[in-house]
């Protein structure tokens, strides 16, 4: 038999050869900057903001720089979409990006016709057009990103106008910095706590008695998962979740952009509770004014010694709803793709670097400081009967005064309205709503009477309040439209781990695009297998617009 000849290894670099000039970019941009794999994600930030995207042999340079594998590096850049990959021989993007806003808020108000006349209207080699989901200005919709320059009531012409102008800078807002939040009590509470005059013991019972929870989305009772992770052995780590990514979630950066303070507070003190190591705020990259405000106050906490350097480490998103799913954070934070993980184990026990994890959102951590000096009872006093605590509800839509409206949990949609938004805008009236966001399903104005919280008569009609985002529709809105909207949402942020959801949400969009009778029989075989079979609540929670709209809205379907 024949002996096939072995031929010499080839001892060289596989794949794309280094660019001295690029690896020499990455270098000096880096500086004395750690080269640790959790940093990926930081620094493909850096390589993005300095060259406005990132080429192949930058991408490539990283990789040697990192001692991390290309293929590590491109599947992370290529996951999040803010991060533009350029391969050889193609064009890098234009040197100015305006995003347009084309989630379900933004729709109504006229994104479309902004996001049509911006593309006929703009030379593309200068200015590049795209659309982007919900960037959390939903009271001022339509509302656009230039360059960083956060733009609400966007109209073509004043984009343009902007654009000739140079007006792409970062816009930061008045707020209470340091200064002036100590000379308002700022930081006492964590003194005492820090000094023992407030034992952690009574925080837990104050929690408990006035029935805080998370109010990210899950609702979880905040006592019992300090019980939680305080149950394990540390060392403990603790994260924020400012990804709030869900359409029509806007308070979270209401707050960091008005009194962010009262959050790294909260924050401080559930760390403390907790002995936890670090804080890790991972804040998404769509609210740049929030990221300027969170570098400024952190380096000011450190500046005061009210914390040591490094304790509160700022991490910034880079454009995936995904990563609002807590294991898919930490992922991110850990500088891979936001893919989420299979439970068990939970993140109180296994999570970030694999040690026990306190994760809370931004406004959960907000009250902390108000119940603690006020009592358990202030708070729980300010809900209605059966449903203890007031909650922020990012309220948007057909209403005359869209906003944050601080209302009791367990408030109606209909009060929402008539007592907080000044009734519906001129000429409308109230047929549906939203009450979570996307994923939360959309019921019909005769259900307007039902108390808004977890749980209860809410999910008896298989709908949620998740982030407390409430979008309202009229009349003049076509419920298939608006399901199908919320749809593409959900196929475009799908991370693509699980079959069920990549592949499901992108065909519901098909049956709903489909002109005429939709299949009732696909789209409900469909929603059984990815409420069943997907990893994550993407998956579970992306069939609810559409059930209700075969449930609540068959006059709409013909439309």
């Amino acid at each position: 038999m024949a002996v096939r000849e072995l031929r010499p290894r080839d001892r060289g670099p596989k794949g794309r050869e280094l660019d001295e000039a690029a690896w020499s970019d990455i270098r000096e941009l880096l500086g004395e900057r750690p080269r640790r794999r959790d940093l990926l994600i930081e620094h493909l930030h850096l390589v993005q903001d300095r060259f406005g995207c990132l080429s192949a042999a930058h991408l490539r340079a990283l990789a040697e720089e990192m001692r991390l594998s290309q293929a590590e590096v491109y599947e992370v850049a290529s996951f999040y979409d803010h991060f533009d990959v350029v391969r050889e021989g193609e064009a890098k993007p234009a040197p100015l990006t305006i995003r347009v806003c084309d989630s379900i808020s933004c729709a109504l108000a006229g994104a479309e016709s902004v996001i049509g006349e911006l593309q006929a209207g703009v030379d593309p080699a200068a200015i590049r057009v795209v659309r982007a989901p919900c960037m959390g200005r939903c009271a001022g919709a339509p509302a656009a990103r230039l360059g960083d320059r956060e733009v609400d009531h966007a109209t073509p012409d004043g984009l343009r106008a902007m654009a000739a102008a140079g007006e792409t800078g970062v816009n930061v807002p008045e707020y209470t910095h340091l200064a002036a939040y100590l000379k308002a009590g700022g930081y006492k509470l964590l003194n005492k706590i820090r000094d023992g005059a407030t034992p952690v013991e009574s925080l837990l019972g104050t929690l408990q008695d006035a029935s805080l929870r998370g109010l990210g989305g899950a609702g979880f009772p905040a006592s019992k998962k300090w019980g939680f992770v305080r149950s394990y052995p540390g060392p403990r780590l603790m994260t924020i979740n400012g990804d709030e990514g869900e359409p029509g979630t806007f308070k979270d950066r209401y707050y960091l952009e008005s009194d962010p303070h009262r959050a790294l507070e909260g924050a401080l003190i559930a760390a403390h509770a907790v002995e936890a190591e670090r804080i890790y705020f991972y804040m998404r990259d769509e609210y740049p004014a929030v990221l300027h405000i969170l570098r400024t106050e952190i380096a000011a906490l450190e500046a005061g010694g009210i914390v040591t350097p490094g304790f509160i480490e700022l991490r910034r998103g880079a454009g995936a709803y995904i990563c609002g799913e807590e294991s898919a954070m930490l992922e991110s934070i850990e500088g891979k793709r936001g893919l989420p993980r299979h439970r068990p184990p939970y993140i109180a026990e296994v999570g970030l670097f694999g040690r026990p994890t306190l994760n809370h959102n931004v406004e959960t951590l907000w009250w902390l400081r108000d119940i603690v000096e006020k009592g358990a009872d202030w708070f729980a006093g300010l809900g209605s009967p059966g449903h203890p605590g007031i909650r922020s509800w990012s309220v948007s839509g057909r209403v005359r005064d869209p906003g944050v409206k601080q209302a009791p949990a367990g408030v109606t949609v209909r009060e929402l309205i008539e007592d907080y938004c000044g009734g519906m805008t001129e000429g409308h009236a109230f047929k549906a709503y939203l009450p979570g966001g996307a994923s939360g399903g959309i019921l019909p104005a005769a259900m307007g009477d039902i108390p808004l919280d977890f749980g209860g008569e809410l999910a008896q009609q298989g709908a949620f309040i998740g982030s407390h985002a409430v979008v309202i529709f009229s009349d003049r809105d076509n419920i298939r439209g608006v399901a199908l909207n919320l749809l593409r949402f959900f196929e475009h942020e799908s991370c693509g781990q699980c079959t069920p959801c990549r592949e499901g949400t992108g065909k519901l969009v098909s049956l709903l695009e489909t002109k005429g009778p939709i299949d009732e029989t696909a789209i409900r075989d469909l929603e059984t297998v990815l409420r069943d079979a997907s990893i994550c609540g993407l998956g579970q929670a992306a069939p609810n617009p559409v059930n209700h709209l075969l449930t609540h809205f068959r006059e709409d379907l013909s439309q």
